[in-house]
């Protein structure tokens, strides 16, 4: 009663009613993968939340302090007060540990749900007008995040965390005339400095998170404003949205997804071990660790770091430094590409037109390959990052690892790109409806076309007509055949008896079919076996398995005759 009282109050003198109607009505698309963007949102609040919780113990500082706690092999050593704060934090602290190890966890699934969530609007094309701002605003948060992340890896001034400071702090001093001026503004002074900590800090727990949550309240609010995009289905247009009120069956929904996301966080945080911070040892300047892997979020960076070439110059008496180029050019370079997208995509295009409804990807052969050669470039990156784990796991040297890294990262992502671009122009131009139907002539007439067939452009969008199903008709040797292909395009019904023309093939469908029309379409006959591309894979994939099988089978019996006192 009293709340109601209050809430009607409210209303009286604010009139919010109407507003809270219009909101509860709001629609929003049924698609999983709309939930992505919500992971992230969930795990930025857990962030926040755990967050809080870790500033009222951890002291950011690099003076000296005495560590007196329950880990006894620190037990009475002097370390920073940032790492003593830490490791006290970790065993003496009630749920400490858990509240630090959900809060680490919470980082790497927000950066990750954030990047599946980008990679989602780019392949779909919702960065489309008139969603370019909000584009902009979720490249500046991947940004953001990255930075915060890496400030948060850091504060511990653990000996891990101290050799990529130790790194970054090389590549911003490796920008030519202003790189030193950069690197004491932002850590104050010559590495290691006093107040490289406490600034690290400020910016971990105020700066950065209050742009985060000034962009998150952008983002929604213009989401809000210009409705929801949506995938091409019945009743979908480029008008309207299809799906879920927010109240009561998408609020039960998003809260449930809430739900999930901070229970699989704190189990994580107590049953995953990360970021260990009493085993690494307190920060000296003197020691580096190795192997020493950072998070993947910037494990790119640090692989790019390893793959690259130590070349040097100069350019106007200016030194440039080998760290330049992987270290800054590289992500300068992505982040400017992420910026322009959406601008170059509409100029080479020439679609002015605002868009509702998302583009499937194979429409798209020229931005899925790129997508996808950009993504193969990056996990080559993060895999060199761990290049001496890989050497030590397969027992070969380093420097051969390096160098099968650097062609790796050169070839790969090109070879993929292409595939890619023309296996969905083999898709667009032949029969095949799956990735496994397809053939190696239409692999072929993909390559040799010299632009992509254009998509067709009905007067309407694709969704408000529905596709009208057809009996197609064509010959394989001397013999016609037909078949019938529903409007869902999965059904699809071949006469069991050929013809010797092709009016009398037309003649047996009208028959079976009436009043369904009839096209010519080449192609052969779909029959049950494996495609070409399918049955070669398998071939070689046999092969590939025999030949390992043998060279295993040579390898032991070597090592028995080596064994062997009387061989």
């Amino acid at each position: 009663m009293i709340v109601g009282r209050f809430v009607r109050g409210l209303d009286d003198r604010l009139r919010l009613s109407p507003v809270a109607r219009r909101a509860m009505a709001k629609v929003f698309p049924d698609h999983w993968s709309f939930m992505l963007g919500e992971i992230a949102l969930y795990a930025f609040v857990a962030l926040i939340l755990t967050g809080v919780y870790l500033t009222f113990f951890f002291d950011a500082s690099t003076a000296d302090r005495v560590y007196e706690g329950s880990y006894a092999p620190l037990d009475g050593t002097t370390t920073s007060a940032a790492y003593a704060s830490t490791v006290r934090l970790s065993f003496d602290v009630r749920a400490g540990l858990l509240v630090r190890q959900t809060h680490h966890w919470a980082a790497l699934v927000f950066v990750g749900a954030i990047v599946v969530h980008l990679m989602r609007i780019f392949f779909t094309g919702a960065f489309r007008r008139p969603r370019e701002i909000n584009w902009l605003v979720g490249v500046t948060m991947l940004a953001l995040a990255l930075l915060n992340g890496f400030t948060g890896y850091s504060l511990p001034d653990d000996l891990l965390s101290g050799t990529g400071l130790r790194i970054i702090y090389s590549v911003v001093e490796s920008i030519p005339v202003v790189g030193t001026w950069l690197a004491f503004l932002a850590f104050g002074g010559e590495f290691p400095s006093d107040e490289m900590i406490p600034r690290m800090f400020v910016s971990h727990v105020l700066l950065v998170p209050g742009i985060l949550v000034a962009l998150v309240s952008i983002h929604l609010a213009i989401l809000v404003r210009q409705k929801h995009s949506q995938f091409p289905g019945p009743g979908r247009t480029e008008h309207n949205v299809v799906g879920s009120r927010l109240w009561p069956g998408y609020t039960l929904r998003t809260l449930a997804l809430f739900a999930w996301v901070l229970a699989v966080l704190f189990a994580l945080g107590g049953l995953a071990q990360i970021n260990p911070v009493w085993l690494y040892g307190p920060f000296e300047p003197s020691q580096a660790t190795s192997p020493a892997q950072p998070d993947w979020y910037v494990a790119w960076a640090d692989g790019a770091l390893r793959l690259f070439p130590p070349l040097e110059f100069r350019v106007f008496g200016h030194l440039v430094p080998a760290p330049f180029f992987p270290g800054v050019v590289l992500g300068g370079l992505t982040f400017a590409v992420l910026y322009a997208w959406p601008f170059l995509e509409r100029r080479f295009s020439r679609d002015e037109l605002p868009h509702q409804l998302l583009d499937p990807p194979r429409r798209h052969p020229v931005r899925l390959g790129v997508g996808v050669g950009a993504i193969v470039f990056f996990a080559l990156l993060v895999l060199a990052g761990a290049n001496e784990i890989i050497a030590r796991l397969l027992r070969v040297p380093l420097a051969d690892v390096v160098v099968v890294l650097r062609v790796s990262v050169l070839v790969l992502p090109v070879l993929a790109g292409v595939l890619a671009f023309l296996t969905v122009r083999a898709l667009r131009g032949g029969d095949a409806a799956r990735l496994g139907d397809l053939t190696r002539a239409e692999f072929r007439r993909a390559a040799t076309r010299s632009r992509p067939t254009p998509a067709a452009a009905p007067a309407e969008p694709v969704p408000e007509r529905e596709p009208a199903a057809r009996v197609e008709v064509w010959q394989e040797r001397d013999v016609w055949w037909w078949r019938y292909r529903a409007a869902d395009g999965g059904t699809v019904l071949t006469g069991n008896r050929g013809a010797t023309s092709e009016a009398a093939a037309t003649t047996a469908a009208r028959t079976a079919y009436p009043g369904v029309p009839t096209v010519r379409v080449p192609g052969p006959r779909p029959v049950d076996r494996p495609r070409p591309v399918r049955s070669g894979l398998r071939r070689w994939g046999r092969r590939v398995a025999w030949g390992a099988l043998l060279a295993a089978a040579v390898r032991r019996r070597r090592r028995g005759r080596g064994r062997d006192p009387g061989g």
